[in-house]
């Protein structure tokens, strides 16, 4: 009778999901072939969802015994359904012995049982398909049974906790992907063997994961994203036509604006000459030759005065302007140490006062940290005469811009290096925009920051210079001056973040873009964040230029633990 049940409840259980997710999704997959195998095998797959393992049970033939949280068991109706399409209990944080039993006899007996070695549902970095370490329960279970592991990759199914997603005809997108069996590798010891297994595991996912964002085309809206985030509710249609409405006017006064300064800035009939010569000079050095920073003795003495609030040095590369030739830094010590951990906030291009970073300097101060705000080149202190704040930062003299990207660079390293000296370890970068662009190529040449919070960078100079509407000044002079893209583009490994790789953890970085921006295209954006693997995107529903930004990139850290 028992068996009966059992064979009665899993046909009208894989009926119901079938009709059901047939209704609600539209699934899509590969390697569908590597599931359904005659033998007894262990199914790993990652968890987004709790929809996952009656989707991955609807599309195969074979049926698979979950192991399930405990936790669901006791619950009347959702334990009574568990028991009977075959599910089995798994204690979270220990090891079960009943539960291995379980698993290891129903293996042997040739039957299907179904996995998630994350431990639960998982996302970005976190995830095993970002590179977060496996946990060992899977690799132990196919060695003592000696089975083998069919790795599943399953994307788009947490998108199903949104309410909107079952409304009539919407069929949500979802993709599977199955890779070959891994073997249990019996002639190896079991450590030995597991370590095996799970090397295999985890590159067998990164490959599957890949596969289905190439063949797939997938956006980064088809990732996994965490359930709150899409169990919450889109915002209404008009307040966001509205928001987005008031995004697109900032930012389009402000590209204007941009396009009159550059409007005064001409090239001269040697321009061409001097950016070929330059990128000649430029194109074999590496990140870390072109950024290298050599120790200034006067910072570090002014450093060791614990008394000075600002300090002044004489900047590693030397410009026609004098006054930007003095680099400067204000410091906003904790009340705890000067030794604590820092972070060195970068400004925006054209940033018109520093009272707002004061104030969030003030909101770190509380959390423990000390703050370095630093004068960019041509900003603040370093204005010449005669031109606006950041003017001269970015202008159709793109042999001055990428120089004074240079030396952004290398006094952020100069002071790093500095307090590294006097007892600090710790180190973070908040950049907003240009400040942001500075933070990202930072990260091609600093290994251990603690983290990286950049806020709608200019990630895609290519873009930057020859498509963005704030720089239709600067195009025209750079075709007047006959100087094509193909001459710029030989400097881009080194001054276009979407070119380069980063030297530390990639999870340590936090992109954040705005959803309207017209400036720092969110697609360049999320295009960057998927290649620096293991890294974080939050969207703010703004411009480039607004204040939630900032708000939600500090609330962001500290859940992150900064």
């Amino acid at each position: 009778m028992p068996d009966i049940f059992h064979s009665i409840a899993n046909r009208a259980a894989a009926l119901f999901m079938k009709l059901l997710f047939g209704y609600s999704s539209r699934v899509y997959m590969i390697g569908r072939e590597n599931a359904e195998r005659g033998d007894g095998f262990l199914l790993a797959s990652n968890h987004i969802s709790h929809f996952d393992p009656l989707i991955i049970s609807s599309v195969l033939r074979r049926k698979i015994d979950w192991m399930a949280m405990a936790e669901f068991f006791p619950m009347p109706i959702v334990g009574l359904f568990l028991r009977a399409v075959d599910a089995f209990p798994a204690e979270r944080g220990r090891a079960d012995r009943k539960t291995i039993r379980t698993a290891i006899e129903r293996l042997r007996n040739g039957r299907v049982v179904g996995v998630f070695p994350e431990g639960g549902i998982r996302d970005g970095a976190n995830s095993l398909l970002q590179g977060a370490a496996l946990r060992a329960g899977a690799s132990t279970l196919a060695h003592i049974a000696e089975v083998p592991i069919v790795p599943c990759v399953i994307l788009g199914s947490d998108r199903l906790y949104a309410k909107r997603s079952w409304f009539p005809m919407r069929r949500t997108p979802i993709w599977i992907g199955f890779g070959p069996a891994i073997a249990n590798f019996p002639e190896l010891e079991k450590s030995a063997a597991r370590k095996r297994i799970e090397t295999e595991l985890t590159g067998s996912f990164e490959r599957i994961y890949a596969e289905l964002r190439e063949k797939f085309q997938l956006s980064a809206d088809d990732l996994p994203h965490p359930p709150r985030e899409r169990i919450c509710s889109p915002p209404k249609k008009s307040r966001s036509r509205l928001r987005r409405a008031r995004a697109m006017l900032v930012d389009f006064g402000m590209c204007a604006s941009m396009n009159l300064l550059q409007a005064r800035h001409r090239l001269n009939g040697r321009s061409l000459e001097e950016m070929e010569r330059y990128v000649a000079a430029c194109e074999k050095l590496t990140p870390r030759e072109y950024y290298a920073a050599q120790d200034d003795a006067d910072l570090a003495g002014a450093i060791a005065n614990r008394k000075a609030a600002t300090v002044t040095w004489r900047s590693p590369i030397q410009t026609a302007f004098e006054c930007n030739n003095t680099a400067r830094a204000e410091f906003f010590p904790s009340a705890h140490s000067r030794s604590r951990p820092t972070v060195f906030m970068l400004h925006a291009l054209m940033s018109a006062a520093n009272r707002g970073y004061r104030r969030w300097a003030k909101h770190f101060n509380e959390l423990g940290w000390n703050v370095c705000f630093v004068h960019l080149p041509y900003h603040y202190s370093r204005v010449p005469r005669g031109y606006w704040n950041g003017e001269l930062a970015i202008t159709a003299d793109l042999v001055r811009n990428a120089e004074g990207l240079r030396q952004g660079v290398m006094e952020v390293r100069q002071l790093i290096g500095a307090l590294r000296e006097h007892g600090c370890r710790d180190f973070g970068i908040l950049g907003t925009s240009y400040g942001a662009w500075i933070g990202a190529l930072l990260a091609s040449v600093e290994s251990d920051l603690r983290f990286l919070a950049l806020m709608a960078p200019i990630v895609n100079v290519e873009h930057a210079i020859w498509q963005n509407p704030a720089a239709r000044s600067m195009r025209r002079e750079l075709h007047r001056a006959k100087i094509a893209p193909e001459v710029v583009s030989r400097h881009f490994h080194l001054s276009s973040p979407s070119h380069m790789e980063p030297l530390g953890d990639p999870a340590r970085v936090l992109f954040v873009l705005g959803e309207f921006d017209l400036i720092a295209r969110p697609s360049d954006i999320e295009a960057l964040h998927q290649k620096w693997c293991g890294s974080e995107l939050l969207r703010v529903p703004q411009g480039h230029f607004g204040y939630r930004m900032m708000r939600d990139t500090i609330s962001r850290l500290k859940e992150r633990g900064l």
